[in-house]
């Protein structure tokens, strides 16, 4: 298949921004000593490389450059968060729109008989979905995990009013914003978001291989690894300090410069104009889908997205929706997107296809796959 048309950013973004290739080339070209390991002129010139992306980051989502931990997606920062965080005995809540990179790791904890959780169904309104997480608050419970946007749908959950929902009974909020960094403002500081999860690839613009995980400083973490880390090398134990204490063994420096470099990218286009310019590409092809017989839109009155839209045609499964597309020119994810929760909520078994677009994408090209379709 030649020159695809890609709306899966939601899986990753494709293509990258210019500065994001040249900075990943850089790195290989001209940072090649191992941060942290060793004085020589390369080494240091790599750990300027790191500290330069954990300003960057902090600056992005008002923290400190110290708790910018890197991590390989952000499924492992939501491992090192859930594990890190949860002892023995502790309840938690989870919205009924998490992706399995939340879930598994809460379902795997409670199935060794660690702990226990629920799960608050997401709502239309804002209000009724912060209610609903409101009421499964017991004396055990010790953290919310929430996502900010559902990668199923594009909803947009109640993060601020779930921060001071959390900060009213003393609980951590760890948010998994994988859909909405880079799409949507996402503050530790205002949005009272204790510990942050997010990927490299998607809407910041880096490259796989890439996440973070961010804390505002007030959480212990356990380490779930231990090795080297440049610091404290005469003791066996793990440093306990961040980000030293969950970043064991040497950093993907080439993808965390291209991170950096996307991050500065998507602050200078602005997120809101990303977001506005992304979200009328979705408004063009939801008006289209009404238009055609059978097609069912999954979005509700009354709620807000961020801009992706999931759908499903009468006749075919999402799956043979997408292969077809597929056959066509046309990338989209059909099936239950690694969410099956979500669907769940839905009530769509089978799944759904998932169109997801960035800046990269044209209006011309939304008009050809609705053609398509």
């Amino acid at each position: 298949m030649q020159n695809p048309v890609y709306f899966d950013n939601a899986a990753t973004t494709w293509p990258k921004p210019q500065c994001v290739r040249a900075a990943l080339q850089r790195a290989v070209r001209e940072y090649g000593g191992n941060p942290g390991r060793g004085g020589h002129p390369l080494a240091v010139r790599a750990g300027k490389v790191l500290f330069h992306a954990r300003e960057t980051a902090a600056a992005f989502f008002s923290a400190e450059p110290e708790h910018v931990v890197f991590t390989q997606n952000c499924t492992h920062a939501l491992n090192l968060a859930i594990r890190g965080v949860l002892q023995r005995g502790d309840h938690v809540i989870l919205s009924s729109l998490e992706h399995n990179a939340a879930a598994r790791p809460v379902a795997a904890m409670a199935a060794e008989g660690l702990i226990s959780y629920n799960i608050a169904r997401v709502s239309a309104d804002d209000a009724e979905t912060a209610d609903a997480f409101r009421r499964m608050i017991r004396p055990q419970t010790r953290a919310i995990i929430c996502t900010l946007v559902s990668n199923v749908t594009g909803q947009i959950l109640p993060i601020r009013a779930l921060g001071a929902l959390c900060r009213a009974h003393n609980l951590i909020l760890i948010a998994d914003g994988a859909q909405a960094c880079g799409v949507l403002p996402v503050s530790l500081r205002e949005d009272g978001i204790r510990l942050l999860c997010t990927a490299g690839h998607k809407g910041l613009y880096g490259v796989m291989g890439t996440g973070m995980l961010i804390s505002d400083g007030t959480v212990p973490l356990r380490p779930l690894m231990q090795g080297g880390t440049g610091s404290l090398s005469a003791s066996l134990q793990m440093p306990d300090f961040l980000p030293d204490a969950l970043e064991a063994g040497t950093a993907n420096v080439p993808g965390i410069a291209a991170l950096d470099a996307g991050m500065q990218w998507v602050t200078a286009k602005g997120i809101d104009s990303i977001h506005a310019y992304e979200s009328r590409l979705c408004s063009r092809l939801t008006d289209g889908l009404r238009q055609i017989p059978g097609a069912a839109v999954y979005r509700t009155a009354g709620a807000r997205y961020a801009p992706v839209v999931s759908f499903t045609l009468s006749g075919e499964s999402p799956d043979e929706t997408a292969a077809r597309l597929a056959a066509a020119g046309f990338c989209l994810r059909g099936g239950l997107q690694c969410a099956p929760l979500a669907h769940e909520t839905l009530g769509t078994a089978q799944g759904t296809v998932r169109f997801s677009p960035s800046v990269m994408n044209t209006e011309q090209e939304v008009s050809a796959l609705l053609r398509a379709l």
